[in-house]
Protein backbone atom coordinates (compact mmCIF):
# COMPACT_ATOMS: atom_id res chain seq x y z
CA UNK A 1 0.00 0.00 0.00
CA UNK A 2 1.25 3.19 -0.53
CA UNK A 3 2.43 5.71 2.03
CA UNK A 4 -0.31 8.81 2.65
CA UNK A 5 0.90 12.14 2.76
CA UNK A 6 -0.94 15.20 3.76
CA UNK A 7 -0.19 18.62 2.98
CA UNK A 8 -0.97 21.25 5.22
CA UNK A 9 -0.54 25.54 4.68
CA UNK A 10 -0.19 27.96 7.57
CA UNK A 11 -1.57 31.89 6.84
CA UNK A 12 -4.43 34.07 7.44
CA UNK A 13 -4.03 34.92 4.07
CA UNK A 14 -4.83 32.02 2.50
CA UNK A 15 -8.06 30.59 4.16
CA UNK A 16 -9.15 34.36 3.51
CA UNK A 17 -8.43 34.33 -0.09
CA UNK A 18 -6.00 37.25 -0.13
CA UNK A 19 -3.58 34.90 -1.16
CA UNK A 20 -3.77 31.70 -3.18
CA UNK A 21 -2.32 28.69 -2.33
CA UNK A 22 -0.46 27.59 -5.16
CA UNK A 23 2.17 25.53 -3.11
CA UNK A 24 -0.36 22.92 -2.38
CA UNK A 25 -0.83 21.97 -5.60
CA UNK A 26 2.90 22.19 -6.37
CA UNK A 27 3.42 19.93 -3.52
CA UNK A 28 0.98 17.38 -4.47
CA UNK A 29 2.25 16.82 -8.12
CA UNK A 30 5.64 16.12 -6.17
CA UNK A 31 3.91 13.82 -4.04
CA UNK A 32 2.06 12.03 -6.41
CA UNK A 33 5.17 11.48 -8.65
CA UNK A 34 7.30 10.31 -5.69
CA UNK A 35 4.67 7.74 -4.83
CA UNK A 36 2.55 8.93 -2.24
CA UNK A 37 -1.26 8.97 -1.83
CA UNK A 38 -2.06 12.57 -1.27
CA UNK A 39 -5.02 12.17 0.90
CA UNK A 40 -5.92 16.34 2.30
CA UNK A 41 -5.08 20.05 1.65
CA UNK A 42 -5.98 21.56 4.52
CA UNK A 43 -5.26 25.41 5.55
CA UNK A 44 -5.63 26.92 8.78
CA UNK A 45 -4.95 30.69 10.09
CA UNK A 46 -3.21 32.44 12.02
CA UNK A 47 -4.51 30.94 15.14
CA UNK A 48 -2.24 28.99 17.98
CA UNK A 49 -4.81 26.38 19.48
CA UNK A 50 -6.46 25.57 15.69
CA UNK A 51 -3.10 24.78 14.85
CA UNK A 52 -2.07 22.42 17.88
CA UNK A 53 -5.17 20.84 17.43
CA UNK A 54 -4.66 20.19 13.75
CA UNK A 55 -1.21 18.57 14.08
CA UNK A 56 -2.15 16.53 16.67
CA UNK A 57 -4.62 14.78 14.31
CA UNK A 58 -2.39 14.70 11.45
CA UNK A 59 0.27 13.14 13.55
CA UNK A 60 -2.13 10.14 14.41
CA UNK A 61 -3.81 9.60 10.71
CA UNK A 62 -1.16 9.83 7.81
CA UNK A 63 2.61 9.06 7.21
CA UNK A 64 3.92 12.20 5.95
CA UNK A 65 2.67 15.50 6.51
CA UNK A 66 4.69 18.52 4.31
CA UNK A 67 4.00 21.96 6.19
CA UNK A 68 4.16 25.62 4.13
CA UNK A 69 4.68 29.45 6.36
CA UNK A 70 4.38 30.18 9.71
CA UNK A 71 8.10 30.39 9.81
CA UNK A 72 8.61 34.02 10.07
CA UNK A 73 10.19 36.57 11.93
CA UNK A 74 6.10 38.33 12.71
CA UNK A 75 4.12 37.74 15.60
CA UNK A 76 1.37 36.03 13.28
CA UNK A 77 4.44 33.22 12.21
CA UNK A 78 3.22 30.61 14.89
CA UNK A 79 4.61 27.04 13.32
CA UNK A 80 7.45 26.42 15.46
CA UNK A 81 5.81 27.37 18.51
CA UNK A 82 2.85 24.88 17.64
CA UNK A 83 4.71 22.14 16.71
CA UNK A 84 7.07 22.87 19.86
CA UNK A 85 3.14 22.77 22.27
CA UNK A 86 1.70 19.77 20.48
CA UNK A 87 4.57 17.31 20.63
CA UNK A 88 5.83 18.64 24.17
CA UNK A 89 9.26 19.63 22.49
CA UNK A 90 10.69 22.99 23.61
CA UNK A 91 11.78 25.60 21.26
CA UNK A 92 15.86 25.47 21.99
CA UNK A 93 18.18 28.17 19.89
CA UNK A 94 20.40 26.94 16.96
CA UNK A 95 23.53 28.56 16.23
CA UNK A 96 23.82 27.74 13.03
CA UNK A 97 20.17 28.46 11.98
CA UNK A 98 21.29 32.08 13.44
CA UNK A 99 24.44 32.20 11.49
CA UNK A 100 22.72 31.96 8.07
CA UNK A 101 20.47 34.23 8.83
CA UNK A 102 22.96 37.00 10.13
CA UNK A 103 24.36 36.19 7.16
CA UNK A 104 21.75 36.93 5.18
CA UNK A 105 21.62 40.26 6.46
CA UNK A 106 25.45 41.08 6.13
CA UNK A 107 25.24 40.01 2.60
CA UNK A 108 22.37 42.48 1.48
CA UNK A 109 24.42 45.25 3.79
CA UNK A 110 21.65 45.10 5.69
CA UNK A 111 21.23 45.02 9.69
CA UNK A 112 19.09 42.03 10.96
CA UNK A 113 16.09 43.19 13.30
CA UNK A 114 16.02 41.54 16.53
CA UNK A 115 12.62 39.77 15.70
CA UNK A 116 14.93 37.57 13.28
CA UNK A 117 16.48 35.99 15.95
CA UNK A 118 13.01 33.86 16.64
CA UNK A 119 13.82 32.15 13.63
CA UNK A 120 16.70 30.00 15.22
CA UNK A 121 14.14 28.85 17.70
CA UNK A 122 13.56 25.02 16.64
CA UNK A 123 11.74 22.23 18.43
CA UNK A 124 14.03 20.08 20.51
CA UNK A 125 15.42 17.32 18.46
CA UNK A 126 14.07 18.85 15.20
CA UNK A 127 16.35 18.09 11.96
CA UNK A 128 16.95 21.83 10.46
CA UNK A 129 16.25 22.19 6.44
CA UNK A 130 19.00 25.04 5.50
CA UNK A 131 17.58 28.04 3.88
CA UNK A 132 19.61 29.58 1.44
CA UNK A 133 17.20 32.21 -0.29
CA UNK A 134 15.41 33.23 2.47
CA UNK A 135 15.96 33.88 6.19
CA UNK A 136 13.27 31.11 7.94
CA UNK A 137 14.98 27.88 8.11
CA UNK A 138 13.32 24.76 7.42
CA UNK A 139 12.59 21.72 10.09
CA UNK A 140 11.69 18.39 10.44
CA UNK A 141 10.78 15.25 13.27
CA UNK A 142 9.43 12.10 13.90
CA UNK A 143 5.56 12.14 15.85
CA UNK A 144 3.75 9.48 16.27
CA UNK A 145 2.93 7.48 13.05
CA UNK A 146 3.66 10.88 11.24
CA UNK A 147 6.97 12.28 9.99
CA UNK A 148 6.43 16.11 9.08
CA UNK A 149 8.83 18.75 7.06
CA UNK A 150 8.22 22.19 7.84
CA UNK A 151 9.84 24.76 4.87
CA UNK A 152 8.88 28.22 4.20
CA UNK A 153 5.42 29.45 2.83
CA UNK A 154 7.10 31.67 -0.05
CA UNK A 155 7.08 29.77 -3.29
CA UNK A 156 10.57 30.40 -4.45
CA UNK A 157 11.97 29.11 -1.31
CA UNK A 158 9.51 26.13 -0.77
CA UNK A 159 10.40 24.42 -3.89
CA UNK A 160 14.16 24.70 -2.52
CA UNK A 161 13.61 23.72 0.16
CA UNK A 162 11.66 20.77 -0.77
CA UNK A 163 13.64 19.74 -3.94
CA UNK A 164 16.99 19.76 -1.86
CA UNK A 165 16.32 19.20 1.50
CA UNK A 166 13.37 17.06 1.96
CA UNK A 167 13.01 14.95 -1.67
CA UNK A 168 16.14 13.23 -1.04
CA UNK A 169 14.95 12.10 2.73
CA UNK A 170 12.10 10.68 1.31
CA UNK A 171 12.95 8.03 -0.30
CA UNK A 172 15.22 6.96 2.41
CA UNK A 173 12.26 6.71 5.02
CA UNK A 174 9.19 5.28 2.80
CA UNK A 175 9.12 2.45 0.46
CA UNK A 176 8.01 4.65 -2.44
CA UNK A 177 7.33 2.98 -5.83
CA UNK A 178 5.83 5.84 -8.14
CA UNK A 179 3.33 4.57 -10.69
CA UNK A 180 2.83 5.86 -14.17
CA UNK A 181 0.29 8.69 -15.42
CA UNK A 182 -0.87 8.78 -18.45
CA UNK A 183 -2.94 11.92 -19.45
CA UNK A 184 -4.98 11.78 -22.81
CA UNK A 185 -5.86 14.94 -24.20
CA UNK A 186 -8.64 15.73 -26.45
CA UNK A 187 -10.11 19.40 -27.58
CA UNK A 188 -13.86 19.56 -28.49
CA UNK A 189 -15.00 16.86 -26.39
CA UNK A 190 -16.68 17.76 -22.92
CA UNK A 191 -16.29 15.64 -20.02
CA UNK A 192 -19.61 13.98 -20.05
CA UNK A 193 -19.62 13.30 -23.49
CA UNK A 194 -16.13 11.52 -22.66
CA UNK A 195 -17.26 9.85 -20.10
CA UNK A 196 -20.07 8.28 -22.13
CA UNK A 197 -17.53 7.16 -25.04
CA UNK A 198 -15.63 5.31 -22.36
CA UNK A 199 -18.19 3.89 -20.13
CA UNK A 200 -18.13 0.42 -21.81
CA UNK A 201 -14.25 0.30 -21.19
CA UNK A 202 -13.38 -2.17 -18.53
CA UNK A 203 -10.89 -0.29 -16.35
CA UNK A 204 -8.89 -2.81 -13.81
CA UNK A 205 -9.54 -1.67 -9.86
CA UNK A 206 -5.57 -0.57 -9.52
CA UNK A 207 -6.08 2.03 -12.42
CA UNK A 208 -7.39 5.03 -11.29
CA UNK A 209 -9.42 7.07 -13.54
CA UNK A 210 -9.31 11.21 -13.34
CA UNK A 211 -10.28 14.16 -15.20
CA UNK A 212 -9.24 17.89 -15.77
CA UNK A 213 -11.05 20.26 -17.71
CA UNK A 214 -9.28 23.71 -18.60
CA UNK A 215 -10.56 26.41 -21.14
CA UNK A 216 -8.05 24.75 -23.53
CA UNK A 217 -8.25 21.24 -23.53
CA UNK A 218 -10.20 17.77 -21.21
CA UNK A 219 -7.34 15.75 -19.70
CA UNK A 220 -8.76 12.07 -19.10
CA UNK A 221 -6.20 10.43 -16.71
CA UNK A 222 -5.13 7.26 -16.07
CA UNK A 223 -2.69 6.32 -13.24
CA UNK A 224 -1.08 2.76 -13.51
CA UNK A 225 0.17 1.20 -10.48
CA UNK A 226 3.81 0.58 -9.90
CA UNK A 227 5.01 -2.36 -12.55
CA UNK A 228 2.06 -2.29 -14.09
CA UNK A 229 2.74 -4.17 -17.51
CA UNK A 230 3.39 -2.21 -20.22
CA UNK A 231 1.84 -3.58 -22.87
CA UNK A 232 -1.34 -3.89 -20.51
CA UNK A 233 -0.98 -0.56 -20.45
CA UNK A 234 -0.91 0.63 -23.95
CA UNK A 235 -3.69 -1.38 -24.51
CA UNK A 236 -5.87 0.29 -22.06
CA UNK A 237 -4.99 3.97 -23.72
CA UNK A 238 -5.53 2.86 -27.10
CA UNK A 239 -8.97 1.60 -26.14
CA UNK A 240 -9.82 4.93 -24.53
CA UNK A 241 -8.29 6.58 -27.22
CA UNK A 242 -9.57 4.70 -29.81
CA UNK A 243 -13.45 5.91 -28.23
CA UNK A 244 -12.35 9.80 -28.20
CA UNK A 245 -11.40 9.47 -31.95
CA UNK A 246 -9.61 11.98 -33.47
CA UNK A 247 -10.64 14.25 -30.64
CA UNK A 248 -7.05 13.07 -28.95
CA UNK A 249 -4.43 15.63 -29.92
CA UNK A 250 -1.39 13.89 -27.84
CA UNK A 251 -1.33 11.43 -25.04
CA UNK A 252 1.16 12.38 -22.16
CA UNK A 253 2.84 9.70 -19.94
CA UNK A 254 4.38 7.35 -22.52
CA UNK A 255 7.52 8.59 -23.60
CA UNK A 256 7.65 11.53 -25.80
CA UNK A 257 7.15 15.10 -24.30
CA UNK A 258 3.77 16.53 -25.34
CA UNK A 259 2.11 20.31 -24.34
CA UNK A 260 -0.94 22.09 -24.99
CA UNK A 261 -2.45 22.60 -28.66
CA UNK A 262 -0.23 24.93 -29.52
CA UNK A 263 2.35 22.91 -28.27
CA UNK A 264 1.95 19.81 -30.64
CA UNK A 265 1.10 22.15 -33.79
CA UNK A 266 4.69 23.73 -33.33
CA UNK A 267 6.13 20.42 -33.50
CA UNK A 268 4.32 19.14 -36.31
CA UNK A 269 4.95 22.69 -38.56
CA UNK A 270 8.63 22.70 -37.53
CA UNK A 271 8.86 18.75 -38.35
CA UNK A 272 7.12 19.39 -41.95
CA UNK A 273 8.95 22.45 -42.45
CA UNK A 274 5.85 24.35 -43.08
CA UNK A 275 4.83 27.73 -42.59
CA UNK A 276 1.47 29.49 -42.12
CA UNK A 277 -0.43 32.85 -42.81
CA UNK A 278 -3.92 33.77 -40.49
CA UNK A 279 -6.67 35.97 -40.79
CA UNK A 280 -9.01 35.58 -37.64
CA UNK A 281 -12.30 37.66 -36.36
CA UNK A 282 -13.78 36.05 -33.85
CA UNK A 283 -10.90 35.34 -31.98
CA UNK A 284 -9.55 38.62 -32.07
CA UNK A 285 -5.89 38.10 -32.62
CA UNK A 286 -5.90 35.23 -29.88
CA UNK A 287 -4.95 32.71 -32.64
CA UNK A 288 -1.58 34.44 -33.28
CA UNK A 289 -1.19 35.30 -29.49
CA UNK A 290 -1.63 30.94 -28.62
CA UNK A 291 1.18 30.60 -31.61
CA UNK A 292 3.86 33.42 -30.77
CA UNK A 293 7.50 33.22 -31.22
CA UNK A 294 6.88 30.21 -33.65
CA UNK A 295 8.81 31.19 -36.71
CA UNK A 296 6.72 29.31 -39.10
CA UNK A 297 3.55 31.89 -38.24
CA UNK A 298 4.71 34.46 -41.04
CA UNK A 299 1.97 36.59 -41.02
CA UNK A 300 -1.63 37.30 -38.46
CA UNK A 301 -4.45 39.47 -38.92
CA UNK A 302 -7.21 40.03 -37.31
CA UNK A 303 -10.52 42.23 -37.73
CA UNK A 304 -13.55 42.58 -34.84
CA UNK A 305 -16.13 41.61 -37.49
CA UNK A 306 -17.12 39.66 -40.49
CA UNK A 307 -17.72 42.89 -42.44
CA UNK A 308 -14.58 44.37 -41.67
CA UNK A 309 -12.83 41.64 -43.55
CA UNK A 310 -14.78 42.56 -46.44
CA UNK A 311 -17.53 39.56 -46.07
CA UNK A 312 -20.59 41.51 -46.35
CA UNK A 313 -22.93 38.99 -47.71
CA UNK A 314 -25.71 37.24 -46.01
CA UNK A 315 -25.38 34.13 -47.88
CA UNK A 316 -23.30 31.63 -46.23
CA UNK A 317 -22.23 30.14 -49.58
CA UNK A 318 -20.83 33.29 -51.05
CA UNK A 319 -19.09 34.18 -47.70
CA UNK A 320 -17.32 31.02 -47.74
CA UNK A 321 -16.39 31.60 -51.36
CA UNK A 322 -15.12 35.06 -51.23
CA UNK A 323 -13.35 33.68 -47.79
CA UNK A 324 -11.78 31.21 -49.93
CA UNK A 325 -10.32 34.12 -52.38
CA UNK A 326 -8.78 35.87 -49.11
CA UNK A 327 -7.15 32.83 -48.71
CA UNK A 328 -5.64 32.36 -52.18
CA UNK A 329 -4.71 36.34 -51.95
CA UNK A 330 -2.79 35.66 -48.51
CA UNK A 331 -1.24 32.61 -50.33
CA UNK A 332 0.44 34.38 -53.15
CA UNK A 333 1.11 37.85 -50.79
CA UNK A 334 3.18 35.99 -47.63
CA UNK A 335 4.42 33.05 -49.74
CA UNK A 336 3.12 30.76 -47.13
CA UNK A 337 2.72 26.95 -47.17
CA UNK A 338 -0.80 27.12 -45.44
CA UNK A 339 -3.29 29.78 -44.83
CA UNK A 340 -6.08 29.47 -42.36
CA UNK A 341 -9.01 32.68 -42.88
CA UNK A 342 -11.57 32.31 -39.77
CA UNK A 343 -14.69 34.28 -40.15
CA UNK A 344 -18.14 34.24 -37.85
CA UNK A 345 -21.64 34.83 -38.78
CA UNK A 346 -24.86 35.81 -36.20
CA UNK A 347 -26.46 38.98 -35.18
CA UNK A 348 -24.48 42.12 -35.10
CA UNK A 349 -23.53 42.05 -31.16
CA UNK A 350 -23.69 38.33 -31.19
CA UNK A 351 -20.05 38.01 -30.32
CA UNK A 352 -20.03 40.44 -27.15
CA UNK A 353 -23.66 39.01 -26.06
CA UNK A 354 -23.22 35.89 -23.96
CA UNK A 355 -27.30 35.11 -24.31
CA UNK A 356 -26.45 34.71 -28.75
CA UNK A 357 -24.14 31.74 -30.29
CA UNK A 358 -22.01 32.50 -33.27
CA UNK A 359 -21.26 30.63 -36.42
CA UNK A 360 -17.46 30.28 -36.58
CA UNK A 361 -16.30 29.47 -40.33
CA UNK A 362 -12.94 28.27 -41.09
CA UNK A 363 -11.14 27.78 -44.09
CA UNK A 364 -7.74 26.04 -44.60
CA UNK A 365 -6.02 26.17 -47.51
CA UNK A 366 -2.99 24.26 -48.25
CA UNK A 367 -1.31 24.65 -51.95
CA UNK A 368 -4.31 24.14 -54.05
CA UNK A 369 -6.81 22.48 -51.27
CA UNK A 370 -9.34 23.74 -49.27
CA UNK A 371 -10.64 22.45 -45.66
CA UNK A 372 -13.15 23.69 -44.15
CA UNK A 373 -15.06 23.55 -40.58
CA UNK A 374 -18.33 25.48 -39.25
CA UNK A 375 -19.65 25.59 -35.71
CA UNK A 376 -21.64 26.92 -32.94
CA UNK A 377 -19.83 29.27 -29.53
CA UNK A 378 -21.87 30.70 -26.93
CA UNK A 379 -20.96 32.20 -23.67
CA UNK A 380 -19.32 35.25 -22.82
CA UNK A 381 -17.21 36.93 -25.37
CA UNK A 382 -14.04 35.34 -23.93
CA UNK A 383 -14.94 32.47 -24.14
CA UNK A 384 -16.15 32.80 -27.92
CA UNK A 385 -13.11 34.01 -28.24
CA UNK A 386 -11.10 31.55 -27.00
CA UNK A 387 -13.02 28.65 -28.52
CA UNK A 388 -12.95 30.58 -31.76
CA UNK A 389 -8.84 30.14 -31.86
CA UNK A 390 -9.28 26.32 -30.56
CA UNK A 391 -11.02 25.60 -32.99
CA UNK A 392 -9.40 27.13 -35.76
CA UNK A 393 -6.06 25.55 -34.99
CA UNK A 394 -7.72 22.43 -33.79
CA UNK A 395 -8.63 22.63 -38.13
CA UNK A 396 -5.00 22.80 -38.96
CA UNK A 397 -3.82 19.93 -36.57
CA UNK A 398 -6.65 17.94 -38.31
CA UNK A 399 -4.82 18.55 -41.16
CA UNK A 400 -1.04 17.82 -40.18
CA UNK A 401 -1.99 14.71 -38.04
CA UNK A 402 -3.79 13.28 -40.85
CA UNK A 403 -7.07 13.11 -38.69
CA UNK A 404 -10.34 13.33 -39.88
CA UNK A 405 -12.25 16.57 -40.28
CA UNK A 406 -15.61 17.52 -39.33
CA UNK A 407 -17.47 20.19 -41.89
Amino acid sequence: MKPTLEIFSQGEEIVTGQTVDTNAAWLSQQAVDCGFTVTRHTAVGDKLDDLIILLQDIAQRTDCCICTGGLGPTSDDLTAEAVATAFNLPLEFDEIAFTQISRFFVNRNRTMPESNRKQAMLPQGAKRIDNEWGTAPGFSLQYGRCWFAFIPGVPTEMQHLFLEGILPTLSTRFLLQPGQLVSIKTVGLGESVIQERINAIEIPVEVELGFRAGPDEVQTKLLFPFNYPKTAMTTLVNRFAEKMGDYVFAIDGLGEITGDLAFEINKLMVNKKLTLAVVETASQGLLAAKCMGSEWLLSASYEQSTAKLGLVETNTENLITTAKKIAVDLQKSSAADYVLVQFYTGDNNALHNKDKAIIVHNILLTGDCFYQTTQPINGAIKRKQNQAALLTLDLLRRHLQHKTINQ
